[in-house]
């Protein structure tokens, strides 16, 4: 004999909060997301708007600033009179800031040929 399969009466439905649930929670994400895109909008039209063209930077009248590579030599630092006392940085030239002149010189330093790591 052949198998048969067992008569069920019953009708499977699901039990209603099992489907509840999950599409509660799902409306409740999309919402959440339409919130954070309609607020979103509202701070953006907030911001000022672009810059105009007359308001971007313009270059000078002599054209493009470029790069200056020169040599400087560092102005020196004075000695004290006594011999002992330490200057302060408020004694040196340019309140602590050591200022520079160009050198005669323009040819750039080079590492000493057998100097290993040494200047």
């Amino acid at each position: 004999m052949g198998y048969s399969a067992p008569m069920s009466t019953h009708i499977a439905f699901p039990d209603p909060t099992t489907s509840i649930a999950p599409f509660a929670a799902g409306l409740v994400i999309a919402v959440a997301l339409v919130w954070a895109v309609w607020l979103g909008i509202r701070i953006r039209r907030r911001e000022p708007g672009p810059p105009d063209p007359a308001d971007q930077p313009k270059l000078p009248a002599t054209g493009p600033v470029r790069e200056i590579r020169e040599m400087r030599e560092p102005d020196e630092i004075p000695r004290t009179d006594d011999g002992g006392a330490r200057l302060t940085p408020h004694q040196l030239h340019g309140f602590g800031n050591a200022g520079t002149r160009r050198s005669e010189d323009q040819r750039p330093r080079r590492w000493s040929r057998g100097a290993f790591g040494g200047g």
